[in-house]
């Protein structure tokens, strides 16, 4: 039998069940389809799960620094603080000040609210101890960190970022402060200098 005899013969079948072969078709190209979008899908969020994992373990590394914490206090030692945290809270982790702490000494010379950094060293003397230059030194990153504007001498000033011996003179002239922003209200020195200043100094 010839082909075009053939063809003629089943002719009408294949008219007859074109529609199905096409519908047949078209699911198996849909399904093919989805079936890839569903194996990219997954490669896709298993990626994204893995990059947030990376991201908070990075975030995790970076949310805690260490700081030491000695003198009268109930509880010295090495402790890990939150960033961002204060004085005030490495005296909480660390039980608060035992009954011999010179209570006078600390609301005179230590700003509670002074921000900590990695490292930082704390010292809280008890009462009758003779504190010694190099004993305040070391007292939380208050005095080697953050300058007093209302009690700093020239040399302290001196060491600022961008404050010559003209500001030192405003500086000292414009006392007291109540708060470092006062420099900028007071008019003692331009946005772009407290800028500068503002993480290196404190005012009480």
């Amino acid at each position: 039998m010839e082909a075009n005899e053939l063809f003629e013969r089943y002719k009408p079948l294949v008219k007859q069940n074109l529609l199905i072969l096409a519908l047949g078709l078209a699911g198996l190209i849909l399904f093919g389809y989805g079936l890839i979008s569903f194996f990219l899908s997954s490669h896709s969020v298993e990626e994204d799960i893995v990059f947030e994992a990376k991201e908070e373990n990075l975030e995790n590394i970076s949310v805690n620094l260490t700081i030491d914490i000695e003198g009268s206090v109930v509880k010295p030692g090495v402790y890990l603080l939150p960033l961002n945290s204060r004085v005030k809270d490495a005296l909480v982790i660390a039980g608060g000040l035992s009954a011999n702490a010179d209570r006078d000494f600390i609301s005179k010379s230590i700003n509670l609210a002074t921000k900590l950094s990695d490292g930082a060293k704390i010292y809280i003397p008890r009462i009758g101890e003779n504190v010694t230059v190099s004993t305040t030194s070391i007292i939380g990153s208050i005095v080697s960190e953050q300058i007093n504007i209302n009690t700093a001498t020239e040399e302290m000033l001196d060491s600022l970022p961008g404050v010559g011996p003209a500001t030192i003179e405003k500086i000292i002239n414009g006392r007291p402060y109540s708060s470092i922003n006062d420099l900028l209200d007071k008019k003692v020195v331009g946005s772009k200098v407290f800028s500068d200043i503002k993480e290196k100094i404190t005012a009480y």
